[in-house]
């Protein structure tokens, strides 16, 4: 008798025991009404410099920190940010629009990525130098050597054209990146077959070809002799430069370029991945952008 009431107790005292709770440090979802407003602050002209390459004027940024607050940071608000900065036609004081500032923006970083930055006084330059000699060929009767002449000012003309085709939706960044990597301009940057090939395949892959890649680059290239590279054949350098903007590495770098750009580090491969295929079927670098501008690490909110 006496083990059966012991037993009882037991069991009473067991199921009367109150369950201890486990408490998880570290573990705190990110609370937006906490981020200081100096730091949104930054992140709306870091927005601007980005993407308009200038700093918000005072009401600009009044506007927009206090859009941003009221919507709680919002991946929503920062994506609407954004697309404004990048799409809007409206007129503005001091500047064209929003749309037309960020296609100069990214036709100017483009420059800076494949051609060394020149300047538009530079491609005139060369367009000019060698539209000149063109008709002086023309009116001389040499029509040979007038048409290749005038195909070199032509290339030129390419380049500066891209940023309004771009903006016109009448070509994609691919091309652009072609018509800037299909110029004197880049000729002379990278003079000769050895050094093109190599910075061909540095500026759009962001790595240097394999020896086997370089071989046959080099046939077709400097020989005119068909070789094939990507598992494709061309013999000669539009051909070659078709081959390597259709690639999938061109894809791929240009997710590189834009993290590089705006996070100054590699992307892992896991957000190449989540990437890559939309930009494959639409060449749209803006989703890119936008993509990572609406991160915490991006904003300064983590």
């Amino acid at each position: 008798m006496r083990r059966y009431f012991l037993l009882i107790g037991f069991v009473a005292l067991l199921f009367s025991c109150k369950k201890e709770e486990t408490v998880f440090t570290d573990n705190d979802v990110p609370s937006y009404d906490e981020i200081p407003t100096v730091l949104v602050q930054n992140y709306v002209n870091r927005l601007y410099i980005d993407l308009l390459g200038r700093e918000p004027f005072d009401d600009e940024m009044s506007a927009e920190v206090e859009l941003l607050e009221d919507n709680a940071l919002s991946a929503e608000s920062r994506s609407a940010l954004i697309n404004k900065l990048m799409t809007s036609t409206t007129p503005l004081a001091g500047d064209s629009s929003y749309f037309v500032a960020y296609n100069g923006k990214l036709y100017e970083d483009m420059k800076a990525r494949l051609i060394e930055g020149a300047s538009e006084g530079q491609l005139q330059y060369y367009y000019f130098l060698y539209y000149n000699q063109a008709v002086a060929d023309s009116i001389n009767g040499n029509f040979t050597v007038y048409e290749i002449l005038k195909a070199e000012a032509d290339k030129v003309l390419g380049v500066m054209q891209s940023q309004y085709d771009l903006r016109n939706e009448t070509i994609q960044i691919d091309e652009m990146a072609r018509r800037m990597t299909f110029n004197a301009v880049y000729d002379e940057i990278n003079m000769n077959s050895f050094n093109f090939i190599n910075a061909s395949f540095d500026d759009l892959y962001f790595r240097f070809p394999t020896q086997s890649e370089f071989d046959a680059s080099f046939n077709i290239i400097e020989y005119n002799v068909p070789d094939q590279i990507f598992g494709q054949t061309a013999q000669n350098k539009p051909q070659y430069l078709d081959i390597l903007l259709s690639n999938s590495e061109f894809d791929e770098g240009m997710i590189r370029w834009a993290f590089e750009s705006l996070l100054n580090r590699e992307p892992t491969s896991n957000e190449i991945f989540e990437m890559i295929g939309n930009f494959q079927d639409t060449k749209d670098f803006q989703r890119i952008q936008r993509s990572i501008m609406t991160t915490d690490e991006y904003a300064g909110f983590d």
